[in-house]
């Protein structure tokens, strides 16, 4: 019997899936209620907010999603690393110390962990957060390492002056990657009234601070001076970045192609857009933020302004969600190359089109439109 959902490839979540009960009859068969080993970050979950419960990730893996995609695993190899991993799930007070040493560590540090019973598998999955397969409340945790810190990291998460996003902006601006600050805000060691966030909450806020730092500077830079198209398609992610002359203006149009994971008999269609201000939080939820990242690093590193058009188009083939790291590396990925060169905004649309396999893209599109139809100070350049 072969699950309709992942088609047997690999745990997909539901609990129907053969492969699913599998798992967790192994799970029984093999009660854990110690752990010794490497612990690469913490998780604090988001239910009954603000006392939430949380504890250390567990697993022989760096919890590094770039490194991932960069070894070559398939959906299902990471679902499969993903299900063995254990979360604590107990009040966090208790091992705040212990919680906050994993999240400024550079590295993976070793724990013992003693749980209050054998862990329970609990594979699910929600968009925003890699998935989790196995959780236990804890009775004992201790870290056996010393943590190795970047003197960034050290500094800023000493100063207890400096506003959340102003640590997030100095960060990312000293070497340290979304993953780690995100670690580092999840654990109440960042801004200046301090204290625990989410997992799920602190991806996207720090998405979200770091790109809305970048986008202030790109503001003061030249427009580009052509219009470019950046393909890359991740685990049937097809992601199109169009890049405009003119000022900082942002669109994304996310499709679920029909009888995709979210979507129904019809695709599913969701657009967001913005200027230098952001009016609430996007329908598309994490994703708009992670792409916004990867554009604004791209175009902070080559010191241009433009306008930008993000194209996202999910196929069947993105069968289990692992996480806005998705969308956040293979953005990043398409920014990567030198992109294709248009000579004008309906060839672009075009090539966006027939690159994303959704040619349908521009009906959904009002910045497109305003792109055909306003002049800027670019069409009067000598």
């Amino acid at each position: 019997m072969i699950c309709a959902t992942c088609k047997g490839k690999g745990m997909c979540g539901l609990p129907h899936c053969p492969v699913m009960k599998r798992f967790h009859a192994q799970v029984r068969t093999a009660p854990l209620k110690e752990f010794t080993g490497s612990s690469p970050s913490l998780f604090i979950g988001s239910h009954g907010y603000p006392g939430v419960t949380g504890g250390p990730l567990l697993i022989d893996d760096a919890d590094n999603p770039p490194s991932w995609v960069a070894s070559g695993l398939g959906i299902e190899d990471i679902v499969n690393l993903r299900a063995r991993t254990i979360r604590g799930t107990s009040p966090v007070a208790p091992y705040l110390p212990a919680l906050q040493e994993l999240a400024i560590s550079s590295v993976p540090l070793d724990v013992e962990v003693r749980f209050t019973r054998p862990v329970s598998f609990d594979l699910t999955f929600d968009g925003t957060v890699a998935p989790v397969g196995l959780s236990g409340s804890l009775e004992k945790m201790k870290v056996i390492d010393n943590p190795k810190v970047h003197p960034s990291v050290d500094r800023v998460t000493s100063d207890t002056d400096l506003a959340a996003m102003g640590a997030c902006s100095e960060l990312h601006q000293s070497g340290i990657d979304v993953y780690q600050i995100s670690h580092l805000m999840s654990g109440g060691l960042i801004g200046r009234r301090r204290r625990v966030v989410p997992t799920r909450w602190s991806i996207t806020a720090v998405d979200d601070s770091v790109s809305s730092t970048l986008k202030q500077r790109i503001a003061r830079y030249t427009p580009v001076d052509h219009i470019r198209v950046f393909p890359h398609d991740l685990y049937g992610n097809r992601i199109v970045v169009m890049l405009l002359p003119g000022d900082w203006r942002y669109e994304m149009i996310e499709r679920w192609e029909a009888k995709s994971l979210w979507s129904g008999e019809s695709d599913s269609i969701t657009v967001d857009r913005e200027g230098m201000k952001k009016k609430g939080y996007s329908p598309i939820s994490g994703a708009y933020y992670s792409a916004r990242l990867a554009v604004t690093e791209y175009l902070e590193a080559s010191r241009q302004c433009a306008r930008v058009i993000v194209i996202r188009s999910v196929s069947a083939d993105y069968w289990a969600p692992l996480g806005t790291w998705v969308i956040r590396e293979a953005t990043r990925a398409a920014m990567k190359h030198p992109g294709i060169t248009c000579e004008t905004v309906d060839e672009a649309a075009r090539l966006a089109g027939l690159l994303s396999g959704f040619p349908g893209w521009e009906g959904f599109s009002t910045l497109l439109p305003e792109m055909r139809t306003q002049r800027t100070l670019f069409d009067f350049r000598p």
